[in-house]
């Protein structure tokens, strides 16, 4: 199709095709109201789910609960999907929704200018530029990769790749491996280059918690009878949803349940684990859920293995091909393996967002990112942002989450165009009201007092600013409904310019 350039504007631009651009894609289609594009940096969909293809990738979420209300998915293979499966299903999406004719790959934003005068957001892409009413962005805190900052790593004799940047031509077999994180991705990555490489080397900043992974695969009886009878996948997601939301309680801190928690992921240590320094070295010192909890059944056996070692000293830099430890030790190596995570309380996307009067939206952001209903950004009109602050979760899913801020976007844009505005903004006083509700929240939670440092808290403010302090239902009760109260619109005065003023 032809995508219409900045002279033709449509009335929403959605960057991203991951879950949350997809779902926001497909409620507009399904409204059948505005015209819309997709903006796509890479040549087809899914997000993180196309870009993080390392070997043992999959969800730790349930399959039936990671994924849209409004598209139960019958053919799941197993409780906890594998990558492959997830990313066709976002593919199914994008096609059943007819969402690809309105997609523009290859064209990662470069910048995103509001134009006051006109109202509209101009976008710039290596594809053209392109303009809309309405911008959402829909990118994701886990979308730009992280590399560990280690004196020499970038000389590396070696191969070097993150696991969000998989190297495939590199065959691992016999080769010598090293794995630097012990997070989400390096449990699911250890256990399969275990398997091929002839020596594993592991070096682990701070051990996590890892409970077990009751993963297994549904019969063809029961995805009959998923086919046949919707209504059983929609009982079993409700009865995932609340068996996760009671997880919940672990999080605030509650010392009985924080302990009673802590002891499911100890006693699945010391039952995998038999040596009594392996174990201590596997041990976490903080809090149970300060960090992310993780669920693996096939990580700690995988130490067992002769060739494979954990290093828990750190690293003093890298030399050549040789990894040198705080302790003295030296490990030669053919591969470095970052499983580093992400940027993500710094997002790279808000450098190329500039609001009212050109402010980049990484000013804004300068001291910690926040917005109203986790949405919204004073000084930047008609932007609604998906995935951004205090939008993640340490115990459900992100789906629920991204769908109650769709549902958000969808009725702030129809409150706009019936009011025959031009634009919302949110005012500055709701925005700073809303976040110190959040962090009066985040008070006593194990993720601001249990001893630990994680991407889940701004090192800037000290502040919770990627996750919601409280259960997912609360998320939707409290982020879901619109009220225009808040919000500042755009209206033009005599000479033309626009000015702020009170919706009501």
């Amino acid at each position: 199709m032809g995508h219409p350039a900045s002279d033709s504007p449509v009335d929403v631009i959605i960057v991203g095709t991951g879950f949350g651009g997809l779902g926001m894609g497909a409620k507009l289609a399904r409204e059948g109201k505005r015209s819309f594009i997709i903006l796509e940096r890479d040549e087809e969909v899914g997000g993180t789910w196309r870009d993080n293809h390392y070997p043992g990738a999959a969800c730790d979420v349930p399959s039936h609960l990671y994924s849209f209300s409004f598209r139960p998915n019958p053919e799941w293979s197993r409780m906890f999907a594998p990558q492959q499966e997830i990313l066709d299903y976002l593919r199914s999406v994008a096609r059943d929704e007819n969402l690809l004719e309105r997609m523009v790959f290859g064209a990662e934003v470069t910048g995103a200018l509001w134009d006051e005068a006109a109202a509209l957001w101009k976008v710039t892409t290596p594809k053209g530029e392109f303009a809309a009413r309405t911008l959402v962005t829909a990118v994701g805190h886990l979308s730009e990769p992280k590399l560990p900052v280690i004196d020499g790593l970038s000389d590396f004799s070696g191969h070097l790749f993150h696991s969000a940047q998989w190297n495939d031509e590199i065959d691992l077999t016999g080769k010598r491996v090293g794995i630097v994180g012990s997070g989400a991705t390096a449990i699911q990555v250890l256990p399969e280059v275990a398997k091929v490489a002839g020596e594993v080397v592991v070096f682990q900043r701070s051990a996590p918690y890892v409970t077990p992974r009751p993963d297994r695969a549904y019969t063809e009886e029961e995805k009959g009878l998923f086919r046949k009878m919707p209504e059983v996948m929609q009982e079993l997601r409700e009865e995932m949803f609340w068996s996760n939301e009671e997880r919940y309680a672990q999080r605030r801190g509650t010392p009985t349940l924080v302990s009673a928690a802590a002891q499911v992921a100890l006693d699945h240590l010391h039952r995998q684990i038999e040596d009594t320094e392996l174990r201590r070295k596997l041990t976490p010192d903080y809090t149970f859920g300060c960090k992310r909890v993780l669920k693996s059944s096939d990580y700690y056996p995988t130490f067992t293995q002769d060739h494979v070692h954990l290093e828990t000293g750190g690293i003093t830099r890298v030399e050549g091909n040789r990894v040198l430890g705080r302790d003295g030790g030296s490990h030669e190596l053919d591969v470095i393996i970052a499983c580093t995570g992400f940027e993500a309380t710094d997002l790279p996307i808000a450098y190329r967002i500039f609001g009212r009067d050109g402010q980049p939206l990484s000013e804004r952001w300068a001291n910690g990112m926040q917005a109203y209903a986790t949405t919204a950004v004073h000084g930047f009109p008609n932007l609604w942002i998906i995935n951004g602050p205090n939008t993640g979760l340490g115990h459900n899913s992100a789906v629920y989450i991204a769908e109650a801020q769709i549902d958000y976007i969808m009725a702030a844009v129809n409150f706009r165009d019936e009011a025959g505005v031009p634009a919302l903004e949110v005012s500055g006083e709701a925005e700073d009201a809303f976040m110190d509700r959040v962090d009066h929240l985040a008070q006593g939670t194990v993720w601001l007092e249990g001893g630990c440092s994680s991407w889940y808290v701004d090192h800037r403010n000290g502040r919770l600013t990627t996750l919601w302090p409280e259960p997912a239902y609360t998320f939707r009760q409290v982020n879901a409904p619109f009220d225009p109260e808040p919000y500042l619109t755009w209206s033009p005065d005599e000479a033309g310019e626009h000015i702020l003023a009170g919706v009501r």
